[in-house]
């Protein structure tokens, strides 16, 4: 017999009654029927319940264990009686009557309970992870994610990907978000970098002449955290591919990514047309560039109607260059109630206030109200009504002023609108390319043109582009949305170095500082460089939607908390003077 099972705590069956077994696992609980004693084990795979009377040998060993002891037991299995049957269990059937038991490891008082649904500080969860990594709801999410990623894999490699890995150590370089450095002990005063992500590698990869590249990439980013961000590692799926188009990315990656929601969506509906709405529109409409199409509101320019109309403020307000009105359908928020919440929520977000217009039924006909409808009239209020569909028991709430001070509010309105109302289908995955991102943007204050988005992306038009409004420049570059969140970023690159010199330059970047900090790769275009693309895939943030959770700390193994710290392992911890000194490094004490 094997020296710690026979079988797993979810092997047995009705086929194994009279057998002679071997079990290990961890104490799940422990239930006292007058005597006889039940232990639900647990392993990876599943529970089997024991019992154990006065009649077995190892009774009074059994009496001993307590809840996440660690025991192997040997025993017979029986039949259940009918009436106790466990429809729920794989092994509901039967039971095993202990013969013999061994602690193989006994275990403290539990900070923690693994059994039942408890809630614990996410601190103390973190700092005993091992403990809460055993509960089923993290069992479950962590066999989510490895099947998951394991699907990933074997999409792309069905596609003709091939998997190569890239540099864990390399150099510093600006990403967009702060890098973590590593001292070199070999060139005292000089600094490594843990990669942001495997971008200019895998730009390389094409370069020398491998036709299709993946990775299941750890990138590393000193960042802030939020919910839907860890802030300091985190996995994607990284592709590049040589000779493609934008649309050819598209193509290749909605099936992997669609076919994976379809595969670990519970049942949920995955959308099979994936709109592509360019960047401009989508902060019009929905106030972000990652919008959740799951809500139907799309936000609209109703500017005219207010021109010159008897609300001074809004009238005065587009008098100024820049400007304007835009309105959020609220259909079935044609309540008085409703819209003065809507206005408090505005308050809260640092407005003076949100106007509103709500149309109800009087007997006699349809009758807007709220001080906007008094203040415009009824023929603008109609022609406000008709342009944004509305009718009777629906509301329209409006923002005015330059669209870049007001569209973050905006978005978030329209969310809660669309939650408040139960606009929203919660049983859906809806997905969104956006596309035409602009490349630069003018800093109001000092006039300076500096990049906006990805520096590396091909202008749409080449160089000609470059040579025209900066402002007006757009990138082949792409991300996907899904219910709120981006789930993948990619680009057609500027492979060309001397598209890519001009675009820097216009940047306010000299060619000799592309040189120093991007080297590597614009030395390398220079040597038979084809056109190429990609994108790379948020894993843990698939997981997280897919799993049905609000943060991505529950779906990764080991995070960090929300001040970088992991209180488990003690990281980050003070260096030994020895590391120190062998570094040539001095730390300077905190700033009071």
């Amino acid at each position: 017999m094997h020296a710690y099972r026979t079988q797993t705590c979810a092997d047995l069956t009705a086929a194994d009654v009279g057998k002679t077994v071997r079990l290990s696992g961890w104490v799940h609980r422990v239930r006292d029927h007058g005597g006889i004693l039940f232990i639900d084990l647990r392993d990876t795979y599943g529970v089997t319940q024991l019992l154990c009377d006065p009649d077995s040998a190892a009774f009074k060993d059994v009496e001993k264990v307590r809840s996440e002891w660690c025991i192997r037991i040997d025993g017979e299995v029986k039949a259940r009686d009918a009436s106790l049957v466990n429809p729920k269990l794989p092994t509901g059937e039967i039971e095993v009557f202990v013969r013999e038991i061994e602690v193989l490891g006994a275990a403290k008082e539990l900070p923690l309970q693994v059994f039942g649904d408890q809630e614990y500080p996410e601190e103390t969860r973190l700092k005993y992870r091992y403990l809460d990594l055993r509960r089923e709801v993290m069992q479950r999410n962590m066999t989510l994610r490895s099947n998951v990623v394991r699907s990933m894999r074997e999409r792309m490699w069905d596609k003709g990907f091939r998997e190569f890995q890239t540099p864990i150590i390399t150099a510093s370089s600006p990403e967009g978000a702060r890098d973590f450095l590593v001292p070199s002990r070999l060139h005292p005063g000089k600094f490594y970098a843990l990669p942001q992500a495997p971008q200019q590698f895998k730009q390389l990869i094409m370069v020398s002449g491998y036709d299709k590249y993946f990775q299941i990439a750890p990138c590393f980013r000193d960042e802030d955290p939020r919910a839907d961000r860890s802030p300091t590692d985190f996995y994607q799926l990284d592709l590049e591919m040589s000779f493609v188009d934008q649309q050819d990315v598209f193509d290749t990656i909605q099936p992997v990514i669609g076919g994976v929601f379809e595969e670990f969506g519970g049942g949920r509906k995955v959308d099979q047309t994936w709109e592509q709405i360019s960047y401009r529109d989508a902060a019009l409409w929905y106030g972000t560039d990652k919008p959740d199409l799951r809500n139907p509101i799309k936000m609209q320019v109703v500017s005219d109607h207010f021109a010159g109309s008897g609300f001074a403020i809004f009238a005065k307000l587009l008098e100024q260059d820049g400007t304007q009105i835009r309105a959020i359908p609220a259909p079935t928020g044609g309540s008085r109630k409703f819209c003065d919440r809507m206005n408090a929520f505005a308050q809260q977000q640092g407005l003076p206030g949100m106007g509103y217009i709500f149309w109800r039924d009087q007997g006699e006909g349809m009758e807007a109200a709220g001080p906007l409808a008094k203040n415009i009239g009824p023929e603008r209020t109609e022609a406000i009504r008709q342009q944004l569909g509305l009718g009777v028991g629906d509301a329209a709430f409006f923002l005015a002023g330059k669209p870049e001070a007001f569209e973050g509010v905006a978005g978030r309105a329209r969310t809660v609108v669309g939650e408040e109302l139960n606009l929203i289908d919660k049983d859906r995955f809806a997905f969104a390319w956006i596309v035409d991102f602009p490349i630069y943007a003018r800093d109001e204050e000092t006039g300076k043109i500096d990049f906006e988005h990805n520096p590396f992306s091909m202008p749409q038009g080449g160089m000609d582009a470059l040579l025209g409004d900066p402002e007006d420049v757009l990138g082949f570059q792409y991300d996907l949305a899904c219910n709120g969140y981006e789930l993948v970023s990619g680009a057609i690159r500027n492979h060309k170095p001397e598209i890519m010199f001009k675009a820097f330059e216009i940047a306010g970047y000299g060619a000799d500082e592309v040189e120093k900090r991007f080297g590597g790769m614009v030395n390398a275009f220079q040597y038979g460089a084809p056109p190429h693309g990609g994108c790379a895939a948020g894993i843990d943030r698939i997981v997280m939607l897919l799993a049905n959770e609000a943060n991505i700390r529950e779906v990764i193994m080991f995070p960090m908390n929300q001040r970088a710290e992991d209180l488990m392992m003690g990281a980050p911890s003070e260096p030994m003077n020895e590391q120190l000194r062998e570094l040539r490094l001095r730390v300077l004490p905190p700033e009071a």
